[in-house]
């Protein structure tokens, strides 16, 4: 069954029989882990790894992150009528790209900055977050904006890194106040259920009820959404997939291809190592992506901390 069969509300597209149970659609953040767990997973990975400084800076942004979220209060948040509204017409109620966005995010910014600020970094970090200083809060929300839309100018782009960091924060905070059982899966079941974004990686489980099931993990929010395995997240397609790795690599990360739209989506497979993070596995196998891209695939969305800057500025 192709993922554009399935009913909005749909749980489980597999069989059903005694003891096999439903895997849960939604599973949203929980803020007091997220960016720890990421932190703790970029610095194991990035011993030995031949980008060990970039991992290390990378850690260092998530727990900066993580103090962040354990602290910062959105002082404004839905309705449950406005919820209730949103999901029932088939829209994420914290939409990236329309959501009224609170201050609250560019305090959740200066925090980063001034957290941030106490681990070593390289000269270009250390400009960056001058730079963003610099801004005023219009400035600032611009290049959210553009952030959120996929347009950073090439200038900008080192310091849309911690943009990115703190827009990361604010709504997987946001996130973490909803109820999953009020959201509902999206008819393109490849975005976020709760603010509209792709996926930086599917995880596939290893423990709970329904082992084997793959959650795509929001790059914005956290959030977590099941979705049907063998079918491609980008076009639905099912007949011409293939699972490719890197050989020798132990199995953890693997390329879902796709023949028919040309694009991959990454697999991790937590039966090989419990505290893989979707994040954190994603930046440390870049690799994989180089190989895949050289077979001629283009990912199915980018990694927020993987900017690539435009050639003119910011409007």
């Amino acid at each position: 069954m192709k993922q554009a069969e399935l009913p909005p509300n749909a749980k489980w597209s597999g069989p059903s029989h005694a003891g096999v149970k439903a895997p849960e659609p939604i599973v949203v953040p929980l803020r007091a882990t997220r960016f720890l767990a990421t932190a703790t997973r970029l610095d194991k990975l990035a011993d030995g790894h031949p980008l060990d400084e970039w991992l290390r800076f990378m850690a260092a942004v998530a727990r900066a992150q993580h103090a962040v979220a354990t602290t910062l209060a959105p002082s404004g948040s839905l309705a449950a009528q406005e919820v209730a509204r949103l999901v029932e017409a088939r829209l994420p109620p914290l939409a990236a790209d329309g959501h009224p966005r609170d201050a609250a995010w560019r305090e959740g910014l200066r925090l980063l900055l001034a957290e941030i600020e106490s681990a070593p970094l390289p000269p270009a970090a250390l400009e960056a977050i001058e730079q963003l200083r610099a801004m005023d809060d219009a400035h600032l929300e611009r290049l959210a904006d553009q952030f959120l839309r996929g347009r950073v100018s090439a200038e900008e782009t080192a310091a849309a890194v911690y943009v990115a960091g703190a827009l990361q924060v604010y709504f997987t905070v946001s996130a973490a106040r909803l109820s999953a059982n009020d959201l509902r899966l999206l008819e393109e079941r490849s975005l976020c259920p709760c603010c509209g974004s792709p996926s930086v990686a599917g995880m596939v489980t290893a423990s709970g009820l329904t082992p084997g099931s793959r959650y795509l993990h929001c790059s914005l929010c956290a959030t977590a959404w099941n979705h049907v395995r063998a079918t491609c997240i980008t076009c639905g397609g099912t007949r011409k997939l293939q699972v490719q790795a890197i050989e020798g690599d132990g199995g953890l990360i693997k390329a879902e291809t796709c023949g028919e739209c040309h694009t991959y989506s990454k697999l991790i497979y937590q039966v090989q190592d419990m505290q893989a993070d979707p994040v954190a596995d994603d930046l440390a196998s870049l690799g994989l992506d180089l190989l895949v891209a050289e077979a001629g695939f283009a990912r199915h969305a980018p990694n927020p901390f993987l900017l690539v800057g435009e050639s003119t500025d910011i409007d």
